[in-house]
């Protein structure tokens, strides 16, 4: 497995969006505009692969010169559980360390708080709703 950098608007970015579309969004009956993809230039974008084959991502967007946030984190249904994400979760913590910032944070899905939690985040606020489903606002210090 190999773990990168992707360039927005190559191949690889299709992947990654069509990857997202499948595992997050389409769930529940959503997709993306051609905005909210364009406003991805300027973020992180990192896919783990097999080959030519996209297994999982995830995009790093700046809240503050000290603060990244973790955003649109996806495995493979079928790869889940299989140490993919906890990979592209370590190299997007290096990523972001060595970019300078401090604290890494997101807003994690409830269903998926146990994932984090096993990675060093802390639930740091209340659940919230965000596309239909309940959220928590996660933290770790770099």
């Amino acid at each position: 497995m190999a773990l990168k950098i992707i360039e927005h608007g190559t191949p690889d970015f299709q992947k990654m969006v069509k990857l997202r579309e499948d595992i997050l969004r389409k769930p529940l009956g959503l997709g993306f505009t051609t905005n909210e993809l364009e406003q991805e230039k300027s973020n992180i974008l990192i896919g783990a692969f097999e080959d030519e084959d996209i297994l999982g991502c995830c995009m790093l967007v700046e809240e503050n010169p000290e603060i990244v946030r973790l955003r649109q984190m996806a495995v493979l249904n079928d790869l889940q559980g299989k140490g993919i994400g906890r990979a592209i979760m370590h190299f997007a913590e290096n990523i972001a360390r060595d970019r300078g910032y401090s604290i890494l944070s997101m807003h994690a899905r409830k269903n998926a708080i146990g994932f984090y939690e096993k990675m060093g985040y802390k639930v740091t606020g209340d659940e919230f709703t965000e596309v239909t489903i309940p959220h928590y606002v996660m933290e770790k210090k770099l």
